[in-house]
């Protein structure tokens, strides 16, 4: 029975999650200039006007900037910080790892204003670079928990015979650790990539004038012309995410071979 009982909350769960995805997806195709459900007609106009839109395409070209410079940040500091407080960090190693966990517990929008009055004080408010840290802080945490996951199961004792031979932890890492967990550190970037282009509410408190992700385009244009045109990005955005995770999963389960 018992089973039976956690079977129909998974299924409740889901649904609870799917239901509206599958409820938005469709309006992406109705012929309508409103959005309504059902849709109305078929129809892939709203595509097209996306990728016509200079607006659009100039937020989206920026989401891609800022989403590709934070996997880039995000991983790099991700993986040291997952291999000093698993290699180097002793018994402290577990209380940094515990501090790490931070921007996810924090609710997004306190980490939001927290953000923006630091910015506003230190100049980064509008900024490329104050989008950038802003988004690797929500994302270095899934890069770390990643990174560390391929580490654990890597025998330090390589690294040792590496040092051993002459060369330094550096140098270790590089030709020794760091292929081994090479496909986790692309996975984890990934997760960055994808959590900093779909940041709705750390870009909305530091969007600028004129920069803004497409998140924040998408909440300016649903506040002054809800046309189908938003459920079109949905659907662009979440076959991006799809794939993106597919891609971390088979990441993931290369680097257990490897470690294996």
């Amino acid at each position: 029975m018992r089973p039976r009982i956690l079977d129909a909350v998974v299924a409740a769960i889901l649904a609870f999650v799917l239901v509206p995805i599958l409820v938005v997806l469709p309006m992406a195709f109705s012929e309508t200039t409103y959005l309504t459900f059902p849709p109305k007609g078929f129809t892939t106009q709203w595509f097209a006007e996306f990728f016509d839109d200079r607006r659009w395409m100039g937020a989206f070209r920026f989401s891609l900037e800022i989403a590709a410079a934070t996997a880039l940040v995000a991983t790099t500091i991700g993986t040291m910080a997952a291999y000093a407080t698993l290699r180097g960090a002793g018994a402290i190693g577990a209380v940094f790892r515990a501090l790490l966990i931070g921007p996810i517990v924090v609710p997004h929008i306190a980490l939001a204003v927290a953000l923006y009055l630091f910015f506003q004080r230190t100049g980064l408010g509008g900024t490329r670079l104050g989008y950038v840290l802003a988004h690797a802080v929500i994302a270095m945490p899934f890069v770390v928990f990643t990174v560390t996951a391929a580490l654990a199961s890597v025998d330090p004792a390589l690294e040792d015979a590496a040092m051993i031979c002459g060369a330094p932890r550096f140098t270790a890492f590089r030709l020794v650790t760091l292929p081994l967990i090479l496909p986790n550190v692309v996975s984890g970037a990934l997760f960055a990539f994808i959590i900093s282009f779909d940041e709705p509410v750390v870009s909305f408190f530091l969007a600028g004038i004129r920069d803004k992700t497409l998140p924040r385009m998408m909440f300016d244009d649903i506040e002054q012309n809800l046309t189908p045109i938003i459920p079109a990005i949905a659907v662009l955005l979440t076959g991006l995410s799809v794939t993106i995770l597919v891609s971390a999963a088979l990441l993931r389960r290369a680097g257990q071979r490897n470690t294996a």
